[in-house]
């Protein structure tokens, strides 16, 4: 009789939903059936079952799944119509309490191949064929079909008695999931199953003490890259695009590919049901905020499939539409809603995970220096979570006591040279602007490796989308806080793990039931929403009035810079086309038709990140030069429509008189076509002051940046943007005034008479 301490934490967890109806017609009963396209058939994603079905079952759609689990659940509540896997495992969860499901009598032509993986940089030498000589022993005397018999096909889950070496030459580490039964699971607190006692074995094979590091799947692989453990021991499978990354042993066995499909099963208490499902399914069907991007977009669609999705780029958006009733909740990554909760307790989250994270830094991929001071940062992580200066930091960060987080860097004295770093100053706490100063957890993290490596740091702040785009294009060496996805890792070198956490769903606080940790306190509700506290927050607390005055600056800056370049371009090639010169005006419709037709944070992105991408030019000299096209092809329009308004007698006149065709221009013409011009000249630069809010995607701190980042501190919905508004207003107002000024001068109808006759003798007598 199977002895297994995890079957009653099954039955919790996989419990289900009543209701829900099946996708196919009827119930499966036959692998046949699943072969059309209206079949949803799940599966593991990067899994042996995702080859098996593309192949044996091609007209039926795939689903992924990173959780066998919800996959499981999703067959029971008619999500899906079947679910592809493991066979041995899918049966051993039914047998501990799985309802709703069960598996056909055949299975997949496809097999599942089980085998180890290993480092290619440990530190053991010659470990893959010493493991395959070990393999091949046990394989022969037996060992192997007697653990299978005994784990999986028996279920006994006893560990026998392993005489280990008493004075070890070498040291065994074994990386594992602990989630796998009968493979690699807890008893208790101790890790038990198949793949534990193949290390035990294999440990003393080698004469070698033994230690475990327990991972989440999508970190295991990678800690074997990095050299983290030496060998992979949990019922992993042998795919071939997996060997392309870490090496594996010989076969230890084959399993057959099972499935899973929908089938009568008892009914199911409800008190049971709300005890076992999990908080956030509750929201599933209903509006989700969703950060732009592959993680949060695909754990949306896994988690909640029949929800609508409302896309932001900044959690203080995700934060303004909860909070106004747009969405119901929204994703989020749970180290930052730690922080949330504490400035806004009215904003809380469901604190079951939905999704486990690593947060990793991210290098420039294919090239040999970024490798090196990938490979420098590894090493000095590896330090830091031996030592616990990453507990420190995250006492620090996640910590309430704001007078610890403050980043000196007055020390960093640069012998071996500089490393520029990209990051995003609203992505409290991992990096935000706090007194002026851009500091959070990776910022700390990254001046200690610059400290104890002897290097210079300089920050670059870009918004989320600009900072993959920073770093392949060569001006920053890498970018810090990222998650890791299969996506980014084709794009981008990551470091080991620089913190840990997942992802969970924000909800107001009065959605969530009342947890067994200590309340955060909040401050008195009338105080934080009244007008005086929110302009206290926004403007006096930490000098935050000197970061709008530092963004007001920066977008008069590129405003004024960008009309006075962006006139002159727009004027001088009128003035090479006016006269129908063929070459000009080719190539002046040709540079039209791309500069207007492409959306300007496009432009923008394309001449910092590819046309200047390894010059040394700022953010700022690359706006001016954006918006310069943009406005000097606004100004050649302006001025053909308004030279077309005149008249052409207007140059019969004057040529009559001898005036040259240049001094009729600009005596006769010219002064007629700019009123016409003006008014259409002033709606330009309104329009120009409101465009440069999107500079914040190549790194410029404008007015709009600032107010993201002043958000991202306060968490108030509405009062730094209403506040950035009315500076926009006012920039408008002034700069409108000023040119309107200007314009009476060209307005003959709205100038004074002294000022038309000026220069003009009105008495002489001749």
């Amino acid at each position: 009789m199977r002895e297994r301490a995890f079957a009653w934490l099954l039955v919790l967890m996989l419990l289900l939903l009543p209701g829900g109806t099946a996708l196919a017609e009827g119930d499966i009963s036959s692998k046949a059936e699943l072969n059309k396209p209206k079949v949803r058939i799940g599966v593991n994603q990067g899994s042996a079952a995702e080859d098996a079905v593309m192949s044996e079952l091609p007209e039926a759609t795939i689903v992924y799944y990173t959780d066998n689990l919800l996959g499981y659940t999703a067959v029971a509540q008619g999500k899906l119509d079947a679910y592809v896997y493991d066979q041995v495992q899918m049966q051993l969860t039914i047998d501990s309490g799985l309802t709703g499901v069960h598996l056909l009598p055949e299975a997949m032509d496809m097999t599942v191949k089980i085998a180890v993986g290993y480092s290619n940089v440990s530190a053991i030498e010659e470990l893959g064929d010493k493991l395959n000589r070990f393999i091949a022993e046990v394989k022969s005397d037996g060992t192997l079909d007697d653990m299978y018999r005994r784990w999986v096909l028996e279920g006994n889950g006893a560990m026998p008695e392993i005489s280990m070496p008493d004075d070890p030459a070498i040291h065994l580490t074994v990386g594992t999931t602990g989630n796998v039964p009968p493979y690699s699971y807890y008893e208790g607190s101790r890790l038990t199953g198949y793949d534990i006692e193949l290390a035990h074995r294999f440990a003393a094979w080698l004469g070698a003490d033994l230690s475990f590091e327990v991972f989440d799947f999508d970190g295991i692989v990678p800690a074997a890259k990095s050299g983290k453990v030496d060998v992979v021991m949990s019922n992993l499978q042998y795919l071939p695009e997996r060997s392309e990354g870490m090496p594996f042993s010989d076969i230890l066995y084959e399993e057959k590919l099972g499935i899973l499909v929908r089938g009568d099963a008892p009914a199911i208490e409800s008190a049971a049901t709300d005890a076992a499902v999990p908080a956030y399914t509750a929201y599933n069907g209903k509006r989700i905020g969703v950060l732009t991007g592959p993680l949060m977009e695909d754990a949306a669609h896994e988690y909640f499939p029949d929800s609508e999705y409302l896309l932001f780029n900044t959690y203080p958006d995700c934060i303004t539409a909860l909070l106004t009733g747009k969405i119901d909740a929204y994703l989020a990554d749970e180290p930052e809603m730690k922080t949330v909760h504490r400035e806004r307790p009215e904003i809380d989250y469901i604190h079951e995970r939905i999704t486990e994270n690593n947060y990793s830094f991210a290098f420039r991929k294919n090239d040999p220096e970024s490798a090196a001071l990938c490979a420098e940062l590894n090493e000095f992580l590896a330090r830091c979570w031996a030592d616990g200066t990453m507990q420190e930091l995250d006492d620090i960060w996640f910590g309430p006591d704001e007078d610890r987080k403050i980043v000196d860097m007055s020390d960093l004295t640069g012998e071996n040279g500089t490393i520029k770093v990209v990051t995003t100053s609203t992505d409290a706490p991992f990096s935000f602007i706090k007194d002026g100063k851009n500091v959070g957890y990776d910022i700390d993290l990254v001046a200690r490796f610059c400290r104890d490596r002897g290097y210079a740091l300089e920050l670059g702040d870009v918004d989320f989308a600009g900072r993959i785009p920073a770093i392949e294009s060569g001006k920053y060496d890498f970018t810090t806080d990222m998650n890791v996805t299969p996506e980014r890792e084709e794009q981008v070198l990551f470091s080991d793990p620089t913190s840990k956490g997942g992802i969970v769903l924000a909800v107001l606080a009065t959605e969530v039931p009342a947890a067994a940790e200590a309340p955060v306190e909040a401050e008195d509700a009338s105080s934080r929403g009244g007008i005086l506290s929110s302009f206290n927050k926004t403007f006096i607390r930490e000098g935050r009035w000197k970061l709008f005055a530092q963004g007001v600056g920066t977008t008069v800056l590129i405003t004024l810079l960008t009309i006075l370049f962006g006139t002159l371009l727009g004027f001088m090639v009128f003035m090479l086309c006016r006269n129908g010169n063929p070459v000009a005006n080719l190539v002046t419709r040709f540079c039209l038709w791309l500069v207007q037709g492409m959306p300007m944070v496009v432009l923008l992105m394309i001449l910092y990140y590819v046309i200047f991408g390894s010059v040394a030019i700022s953010g700022i000299a690359v706006a001016v030069i954006g918006f310069t096209l943009t406005f000097g092809a606004a100004v050649f329009g302006l001025l053909k429509m308004g030279v077309g308004a005149v008249d052409g007698g207007q140059y019969e006149a004057a040529y009559a008189l001898g005036y040259s065709d240049r001094r009729t221009f600009f005596r006769i013409i010219l002064p007629q076509a700019l009123p016409h011009v003006l008014p259409a000249y002033k709606g330009e630069i309104v329009s120009l002051i409101k465009a440069t809010a999107i500079v914040g995607y190549i790194a410029v701190q404008d007015l709009t940046k600032m107010g993201d980042i002043v958000r991202s501190r306060t968490y108030e919905a509405f009062f730094p943007l209403i506040a950035v508004t009315v500076i926009y207003f006012v920039l408008e107002g002034l700069i409108g005034s000023l040119v309107s000024r200007i314009s009476i001068s060209f307005d003959p109808k709205r100038r004074k008479p002294a000022d038309i006759l000026k220069g003009v003798k009105t008495d002489d007598q001749n």
